[in-house]
């Protein structure tokens, strides 16, 4: 019962701060009305689908693969979009390459058509504003195919304009943002798991080339990375080694691992934040 109770508690709980948090991007003043809570929930059900999803690819590639894992667990937060993420934990060591393949790629593959799905829908609903110059905004950067998935949207911005997104198109965007975050080929995050499958003794200069690309994406652009380069380098850069090294991957498995690394060029934003 204890397994299934944390993970449940922690659900509803993050259900709760991400209500509270699509409702605080929709302008609503909670001190004053804070039974309007309810009305964030296009952004809560967004975001918490796509992480979700993201959690529950890894969780179920684990069972194929007999790998035991725990259920996902969210951590909900008083932050601007409800929460800090998902994660599953790992009990048992990851056996094989085509497990690593499997596991590392299903939860970001999943994360990122559901993600794509939300940004679509979120943008139809996006509004074009006038910049007058004179306010000071909060503003996303652009991924590759985030910019391109506004254009087929809503097409060409004229001069002075800008999109203010959806609460959707919002949960979208953090969607994408995560899974290139988790697709970084360094130590066990998901790229890591899969560049560690594909070229084996070769992730180690792999690992330290990208993290030595974050520092300098973090001291030219956002000091956030140089955060994220600190923290895995605090949490371990380098592959535990597996039990079975396969002679070869099939040719299915390596088309993932490459579209998977396609996936993580296309998504990555140098400049996620800026007034």
């Amino acid at each position: 019962m204890k397994r299934y109770l944390i993970p449940l508690i922690l659900f509803l709980t993050t259900i709760v701060t991400t209500l509270f948090a699509g409702a605080l991007q929709q302008g609503i003043d909670l001190f004053k009305e804070p039974l309007r809570f309810w009305e964030g929930y296009p952004f809560s059900l967004s975001i918490m689908t796509i992480l979700l999803g993201h959690e529950m690819g890894h969780y179920y590639a684990s069972k194929i693969h007999k790998t035991k894992a725990t259920l996902p667990y969210f951590i909900p937060a008083p932050s601007i979009i409800g929460t800090f993420g998902a994660f599953i934990k790992m009990k048992s060591p990851i056996l094989t390459r085509k497990a690593l393949i499997d596991i590392g790629a299903t939860g970001p593959l999943v994360g990122f058509i559901l993600s794509v799905i939300a940004s679509v829908m979120g943008l139809k609903m996006s509004k074009v504003i006038p910049m007058t110059g004179q306010e000071e905004f909060f503003t996303l950067g652009d991924s590759i195919l985030f910019y391109l998935l506004v254009k087929l949207t809503i097409g060409d911005i004229p001069a002075g304009y800008d999109v203010l997104l959806h609460s959707v198109a919002f949960a979208g965007w953090i969607g994408l943002f995560v899974t290139s975050m988790n697709l970084i080929p360094i130590g066990q995050l998901d790229g890591g798991h899969i560049a560690y499958a594909l070229f084996g003794r070769w992730h180690f200069y792999i690992t330290r080339i990208c993290l030595l690309s974050i520092a300098v994406t973090g001291i030219l652009y956002w000091n956030g990375w140089l955060v994220w380069g600190l923290l895995l380098l605090f949490l371990g850069i380098d592959h535990p080694p597996i039990l079975f090294w396969e002679s070869s991957l099939s040719k299915s498995r390596k088309i993932i691992g490459i579209v998977s690394f396609i996936i993580f060029i296309l998504t990555f934003t140098p400049m996620p934040f800026k007034f």
